[in-house]
């Protein structure tokens, strides 16, 4: 009886307003945050029962070591046409699922006249546009051919590119190099200058980074990215450390190159003060550690996001080649002066498989000033990451944040969890204006389309004959 003597406090589970009324009759109240599983839809709940299989936890099991074990190491700088299968001068590859020109956003409009311009088949934007609606351009994602760009994402068969080799199992990545921040031609910009610039980074950057890395024989990425998360970077917007270790790596070899002191000098002062500057080769360590979990069969771990500005995409390691898309979405952020989300291009680029390897959004808790780029508070970034645990499968082993006592990073996103649970990945990104030929107009936050999650456990199941 004395318990019923006691002051009353409720525990409310599912619609809050039950715990709204009685707060406002001063009654103490605890809402438990909860929903049915899959949100109580009968064939997500069915396909996550016929998944609930000792099979597919071995499959995740095989998925997972091979992506925790990933050894990826920069070793060369090569052309695309040179290294990446299949292009020829008249293939655009682009970030995201397959596009075609009529459904791209504008910054990846702009970037592919810029190229078009670049390899000297267009003389003007007018001519470009006109040659890429023609039918005589071949787009392909560079997902599809184990390359990685961000934003608009566009390489063609002259650019320079990051030779990025997964030391455990052989197989290879490729991402071109990074132009800073601002008109640039991954933000959709065209102009002579742009143009300029990147005959630059293709011939005297790439020159002095192909001897340096060739001198060094390699540069192991996932070291760095180790060490620069340490040191508050999480190494998709914020690189700031990874930039600085990087070029105290390379300096001394690119010095000795063959382009003379004058010119080399212009290059390191170039990287040194591009903020952005790892991003590219984090990605690419990145792309070459999922890859290689590409196609074990009834494994639900994810091996690729992206996201093009007209859809967001994914792959699963049970179903490798599939893409499964919706709806790109708009990001969250802020914006620089003069610019607001109405002038925003819908998320794009590849970046986000730094999430998907478990760093960027995944390890913000380890680089709490990104948020004066992307938005929101520190104590955001720390739950976002905390929440991610959520979803994935694993706790990385090299990549840890200091802030929870050097705990891995959140690794393995299983679309089953996302699906059961509700909860999205949380990806920082970059904001590209939504016009041809502006570039880069913000920074912030966003998450992937559901239903991609939900299509891709559906198929899953489809496919799974445990």
């Amino acid at each position: 009886m004395s318990l019923l003597r006691q002051p009353l406090h409720v525990l409310n589970v599912g619609t809050a307003h039950f715990a709204d009324s009685l707060r406002a009759q001063g009654i103490a109240v605890t809402q438990l945050d909860w929903q049915p599983p899959a949100g109580g839809d009968p064939r997500l709940v069915a396909a996550l029962e016929k998944l609930s299989h000792p099979r597919v936890e071995a499959a995740n099991a095989r998925a997972l070591e091979i992506i925790l074990s990933g050894h990826p190491v920069w070793v060369d700088v090569a052309t695309a046409g040179e290294v990446i299968p299949g292009m020829t001068r008249t293939t655009i590859l682009h970030s995201g699922p397959p596009n075609r020109w009529e459904t791209m956003a504008g910054p990846q409009r702009g970037a592919v006249m810029g190229a078009l311009m670049l390899e000297g088949l267009a003389r003007t934007p007018e001519e470009a546009a006109e040659l890429a609606a023609s039918g005589a351009i071949t787009f392909r994602s560079n997902n599809d051919v184990g390359a990685v760009g961000p934003m608009a994402g566009v390489t063609s068969y002259s650019s320079a590119v990051f030779v990025v080799e997964n030391k455990a199992y052989g197989n290879r990545a490729f991402a071109n190099l990074n132009e800073g921040y601002g008109r640039v031609l991954r933000m959709g910009a065209y102009a002579p200058d742009v143009l300029d610039k990147l005959r630059w980074i293709n011939t005297d950057v790439a020159e002095t980074l192909r001897h340096a890395v060739r001198e060094m024989g390699g540069l192991d990425l996932r070291s760095l990215i180790a060490q620069a998360l340490h040191m508050g970077d999480e190494c998709h917007n914020r690189n700031k450390a990874a930039g600085s270790l990087f070029l105290r790596e390379v300096a001394p070899y690119a010095v000795r190159g063959p382009l003379g002191p004058d010119r080399v000098a212009r290059v390191l002062d170039f990287i040194g003060h591009n903020e952005v500057w790892f991003v590219n080769l984090s990605m690419a360590a990145a792309k070459a550690t999922l890859d290689a979990a590409r196609g074990v069969r009834d494994s639900t771990v994810v091996t690729c996001m992206s996201r093009n500005g007209y859809e967001f995409g994914l792959q699963v390691s049970g179903l490798p080649g599939r893409w499964f898309t919706g709806p790109a979405q708009k990001v969250r952020g802020l914006y620089f002066p003069g610019f607001t989300e109405a002038d925003a291009s819908p998320d794009i680029g590849d970046s986000v498989i730094t999430e998907t390897a478990g760093i960027g959004g995944f390890a913000m808790a380890a680089a709490p000033a990104i948020v004066q780029f992307v938005g929101g508070t520190v104590d955001l970034a720390i739950e976002l990451t905390r929440k991610m645990y959520e979803i994935t499968l694993a706790e990385n082993r090299y990549y840890q944040i200091p802030y929870f006592n050097f705990r891995g990073t959140p690794t393995g996103i299983d679309v089953r969890r996302v699906v059961e649970t509700g909860i999205l990945p949380s990806i920082n990104t970059g904001i590209a204006h939504k016009d041809p030929g502006v570039g880069q107009v913000g920074a912030g936050l966003v998450n992937p389309p559901a239903n991609i999650f939900a299509d891709a456990l559906l198929a899953l199941a489809d496919a799974f004959d445990g």
